[in-house]
Formats: C-alpha cells, sequence, structure tokens
C-alpha cells in the first residue's frame, strides 16, 4: 500500500481473517509517511507513524515494510521498482493486496504500479541480487476499493469482482486503524473529516450489503498474462 494506516482501512478485516487462518501477514508500505502532520517535521512524523505501523500490524501477529519513500512523490521509476522487487523477494507473497490502478491520490497510483510490477518481476532469477527462494511463483493479485469506492476520474462506483465478509473481526479492524493515532489530528485538519473509524465502518457497510453481510471488504482480481486465475481470496475466505 502507498501510506501507514491505508491497507487497516481498505483490507484490514482480510488481513485479521487470514492471520487466523494461519497466514503469515505481511503490510508494506511505498511511502514513510512523512507529510501526515500539520506541525510535525518530516523525521519525526515518519517516525510515530512507522511506529504506527508496526503496532497494527503486530495486533494481529504481522510484520510491517516500508520502503520510506517521501510522501506525494512515490514514483515508479528504476531505484524505487528495485526495492519494491527486493522486498518482495524476501517475502515470496502468495497473495498480494495493493491499491488500482486509479485512485484519488498519484501516490496510491504509483504504488499500484510498484506492487504489479514486483508481483510479476519477482520471482525472475535476474530481477534481483538477493536470493531466490525455491518455489516461488506469481502471486494472486487483488486490487482494494479505491478510497470510498468510486472511480476519481468519473465518479462512477467501482463494482467488486469479490467481497469478503468481515463482520466478525470488524473491531478488531477498527483497532488496527486506531493505532493510527497521528491521523485523527491531520484528518480533521487537512481532509475537514473527525471521524475516520466510523467512515471506515460506514463503507464496510456498504460492502457488506453486497452480500448480505453486516460489514464487508471489495476486490477486483487482476486476471493477466502469467497470473494466477482462481479466486484465492473466495476460497479461503467464504
Amino acid at each position: 500500500m502507498a501510506h501507514p494506516d491505508d491497507a487497516e482501512i481498505l483490507c484490514g478485516g482480510v488481513l485479521i481473517r487470514l492471520a487466523q487462518l494461519g497466514w503469515d501477514v505481511h503490510i508494506a508500505t511505498a511511502a514513510a509517511g512523512d507529510c501526515g502532520s500539520e506541525k510535525l517535521p518530516r523525521e519525526e512524523i515518519a517516525a510515530i507513524r512507522k511506529n504506527e505501523g508496526i503496532a497494527a500490524a503486530k495486533l494481529i501477529g504481522g510484520t510491517y515494510h516500508t520502503l520510506a519513500e517521501p510522501d506525494v512523490n512515490v514514483i515508479f521509476e528504476k531505484s524505487t521498482n528495485r526495492k519494491a522487487i527486493d522486498l518482495f523477494r524476501e517475502v515470496c507473497p502468495t497473495l498480494v493486496i495493493t491499491h488500482p490502478r486509479e485512485d484519488y491520490m498519484l501516490d496510491h497510483e504509483q504504488t499500484h504500479l510498484l506492487a504489479r510490477s514486483a508481483a510479476f518481476s519477482f520471482a525472475i532469477p535476474n530481477a534481483s541480487s538477493l536470493p531466490l527462494k525455491p518455489g516461488v511463483h506469481i502471486p494472486h493479485l487483488y486490487y482494494a476499493d479505491p478510497i470510498e469506492g468510486r472511480n476519481p476520474y468519473t465518479g462512477e462506483p467501482v463494482m467488486p469482482t469479490v467481497t469478503i465478509d468481515i463482520s466478525d473481526v470488524i473491531e478488531t479492524k477498527a483497532q488496527m486503524l486506531a493505532c493510527h493515532a497521528s491521523q485523527r489530528e491531520w484528518l480533521r485538519a487537512h481532509h475537514g473529516m473527525d471521524e475516520y473509524l466510523d467512515a471506515m465502518k460506514r463503507h464496510s457497510a456498504e460492502r457488506g450489503t453486497l452480500i448480505g453481510t453486516n460489514y464487508g471488504e471489495s476486490f477486483r482480481q487482476h486476471l493477466g498474462h502469467a497470473f494466477p486465475q482462481n479466486d484465492l481470496l473466495a476460497e479461503l475466505l467464504p
């Protein structure tokens, strides 16, 4: 994902359910979160947000990583692409969730490219100088909702290919998001909102209506050439 708290908002419920199944969960951000404050300098807020990301992941037994790119300057280019591929080489994911190609800010859209590139490339022997573990392959790739579930260019609702019931874990998802306490002041000052937990629950409730549950999270599966074609999320989390 692009920033600390994006994963918690967009796919935290699915991450919790996967952790309950015994999966190793890794939350990775392209950016450091260094613009997430109206008052604190970059280095200070970045350190705070890294600790918040670690705490949120730890809540479900997961691990937090960051490429530490500067906020509003995440760019899909050679050095950042290499960092993403190296991270994937270390983690060897079998299922990846990232932002959609079209989202409300460019950090999200550029992170989409980084994750998509790394998902395709990390198992190519010459794509990284890090050791390649045996048996790795292109992972299942899913795109979370754009913010508010709408295409930012047309305003039209985005229709998912799969929606997962997160009703039983919604409060744990809220606890994960609450770990990002620094963002309450930032969102109040910059976005004019003071209810990010309630906003998360409202969108989750809207997605839940698609499958007749109280809360849900929606995704679109990447079905491009060489990517797995079976819907692993639906199989794992019916």
